[in-house]
């Protein structure tokens, strides 16, 4: 059995929210798939390595006005370093777009003590651990969900955010629906732009930086610059 505790910067309320994130046991198939990726089942490229092997706190600046709203971390990527989009090839995409829109201090995220600061953002995932074959169930999202929602409230400054594939997308309007309990329902589309009234913040969508999309070109460089150009735009009051 691993067990961790929240190392990492945030303070007060927010940091801990993340240790009970990092504690939660709450769905043995995800317990299960992590800790066994975590020790028996490591990747030959990693085998001197220590995984992290639990549930994966957030990242980021807690006064950031940029939500940022991933899926699950990966088996061999955040599930061993214990940081949110770190240490994969989603991870390698992304940090490279945030560094050039002015979101990161440095174009990689490879682990926890690389000297990576996200600027005016904040990175969360709608499952805080990695599932089989980068598929978390309904039930799964649901009994993660309230962490996401915990997480808003303690973010007092967000006036965007930006959801990296439909499950995030879907997942995020859910939880706003469960606390405000107004009919937000929209339909997930690259590059798409809603806003939802209610004092909450605007909500972009973007095809989610996996190799599977963007190995096959479904998402390029350019294409997240735009999504993100757009996002700084409306934080910038243009």
């Amino acid at each position: 059995m691993i067990r961790r505790r929240y190392d990492g910067p945030l303070e007060g309320a927010l940091g801990r929210l993340q240790q009970r994130v990092v504690s939660c046991r709450a769905c043995p198939r995800l317990v299960e798939y992590r800790e066994r990726k975590a020790t028996s089942e490591r990747r030959a490229s990693f085998r001197d390595w220590e995984y992290w092997g639990a549930a994966v706190p957030s990242h980021g600046d807690p006064t950031g006005r940029l939500l940022l709203v991933g899926l699950a971390p990966a088996a061999h990527g955040a599930n061993r370093t214990g940081r949110m989009f770190t240490g994969d090839p989603t991870a390698d995409f992304l940090a490279a777009a945030l560094f050039r829109a002015g979101f990161a201090s440095q174009p990689t995220s490879l682990h926890r003590g690389d000297g990576l600061e996200l600027r005016d953002a904040f990175e969360v995932a709608v499952v805080r651990c990695a599932p089989p074959e980068d598929r978390s169930t309904p039930e799964e999202q649901r009994r993660c969900r309230p962490f996401l929602q915990a997480e808003v409230r303690l973010l007092p400054n967000i006036e965007v955010v930006l959801a990296f594939g439909h499950v995030a997308f879907d997942n995020y309007l859910r939880a706003m629906r469960e606390t405000t309990g107004e009919r937000l329902r929209h339909r997930f589309a690259h590059g798409a732009r809603y806003e939802l009234g209610g004092g909450l913040p605007a909500l972009f969508a973007s095809y989610h930086p996996s190799p599977r999309n963007t190995n096959t070109g479904r998402l390029t460089a350019g294409a997240l610059d735009a999504v993100l150009g757009s996002v700084r735009r409306v934080l910038d009051g243009g």
